[in-house]
Formats: C-alpha cells, sequence, structure tokens
C-alpha cells in the first residue's frame, strides 16, 4: 500500500482544517518545501497537494508553490483544489503534478471530467468522492450533493475511473480513525484502486487499512501533530517497499 503524506495549502502555508470548515485553520509550517523534503528524506515517493485557496476560489492558485516543490523534490504530486477548466488542469499540470484529483468537476461538469479521462488516461486523473452521510460534498466541503456514493462511483468506474481518493469528512482531522466500514463497503462492491482519506491516526490504522485492501493512505494531521513520527514513517515505508 502506498503512503501519501498530505500538505494543505492555504496563503502559502501548509495547514489543516478540521472537518473542512476554514475557520478551524492551524498553521503547521510556513515552509511547504521543508515540509515536503522531510517527506522525501523518509523515503516517501507520493505527496497529495491540495490548494485549499484554490478550492474556494473555483481556480488553480497555488500552481507557484505546486512548481516549487515538484522542481525541488521527486515526489510524485497528486494535485487537486480548485480545478475548473482546461486552462486549470494545464497550469497544473505544466506546473509539475503528475496527476490530478477532480472531486466538485466530477459533480458539476461531468462531462468535462470525462473528456479529461480521455485525453490524459485514468493514471493521470484522480476521482475525487468527499463524503458526508454518504453524499458527495463540493466547493471545498462547503455544500453537499445529491449524489449518493454508490451510485456516483459506479457511473464513473464504468466510464474508466480506475483512482478513487474517498474522504469520510466526519472523520478528518479528528484524529480518530478513518471510515473502515465505508471503505470495506466500497471494496466489497467496486474493482478500484482506493486511496483511503481522513481520520488516520496511528500506524495500527494504516496497517488495517492495508489489510481491508485500500491501495493507498494519505496522512496530514497525524503527522504534523506527530501521532505518527517521522521515524515511524520511515521504518513503516521502508517495511512496505520490502
Amino acid at each position: 500500500m502506498r503512503i501519501i503524506p498530505a500538505i494543505d495549502l492555504l496563503h502559502g502555508k501548509c495547514v489543516r482544517l478540521t472537518q473542512g470548515h476554514y475557520n478551524t485553520r492551524k498553521i503547521y509550517n510556513e515552509d511547504p518545501l521543508e515540509v515536503a523534503k522531510q517527506y522525501e528524506d523518509c523515503g516517501i515517493k507520493y505527496l497529495h497537494l491540495v490548494d485549499l485557496d484554490g478550492a474556494k476560489a473555483g481556480k488553480i492558485t497555488n500552481y507557484a508553490l505546486l512548481e516549487t516543490l515538484a522542481s525541488q523534490t521527486r515526489l510524485h504530486i497528486d494535485f487537486g483544489g480548485g480545478l475548473k477548466t482546461d486552462k486549470d488542469l494545464q497550469i497544473a499540470f505544466e506546473s509539475g503534478a503528475d496527476q490530478i484529483t477532480g472531486g466538485s468537476v466530477a459533480v458539476d461538469h461531468p462531462e468535462l471530467f470525462l473528456d479529461w479521462l480521455s485525453r490524459y488516461g485514468p493514471e493521470k486523473i484522480i476521482l475525487g468522492a468527499d463524503v458526508k452521510n454518504k453524499k458527495i460534498a463540493t466547493h471545498a466541503w462547503q455544500r453537499t450533493s445529491d449524489k449518493k456514493l454508490q451510485p456516483f462511483l459506479s457511473y464513473f468506474l464504468k466510464k474508466g475511473v480506475s483512482h478513487v481518493i474517498c474522504t469520510d469528512i466526519s472523520k478528518d482531522g479528528m484524529l480518530q480513525g478513518p471510515a473502515f466500514k465505508l471503505y470495506k463497503e466500497i471494496l466489497q462492491t467496486h474493482a478500484l484502486n482506493l486511496i483511503a482519506s481522513g481520520g488516520i491516526s496511528s500506524l495500527k490504522d494504516i496497517t488495517e487499512l492495508a489489510k481491508i485492501g485500500c491501495e493507498g493512505a494519505i496522512i496530514g494531521k497525524a503527522l504534523y501533530e506527530q501521532k505518527i513520527s517521522l521515524q515511524e514513517l520511515r521504518t513503516l515505508t521502508l517495511t512496505l517497499q520490502k
């Protein structure tokens, strides 16, 4: 299973929100590159980079920082937040993103998302499925759509999506464990590369997600709050690479 640290960008700084609420933001580091290099030094190969400014504004915003991280590390970067148009997507890839995650655009403009999938392929385009009471939330989690999770996944998987990041918003930033039951339900119903996000607070959580069958696990607040230390991250990464 891939270990994927997250860096959430707000006003150029590394922050974390609780359950997506911007008024809960906590700044952990003012230098995203320093944080990214710490992860790289632990043997990490992947990074989930979220443009919170972009998600709120509805257009890509932190592309300069994306370019900095992509050019000054060897991390494979998945970028999301504010990707609404072809121009946004072009800027993201030109700035160094290896993959992008589309969530709101898949709900509001599914034909555009499917066009991206067709043009760039399923290895480049990840479906973001952020869930609130089993319905898809959009626009930086400020809105809840009428799309139910399982039919939403079914539709896009039939269209060729292979990678899905699923976040249970009620778990995000709470450090009380991920949505194991939800992920089991998804994997029992669908064949996909499922990346779990939200609530991870320990190495035990990661081990359990691997047992369930998740292809990846995104870790954010647990690293900042040292619930999982960088040394533990290094050891875990080496173990999973064997």
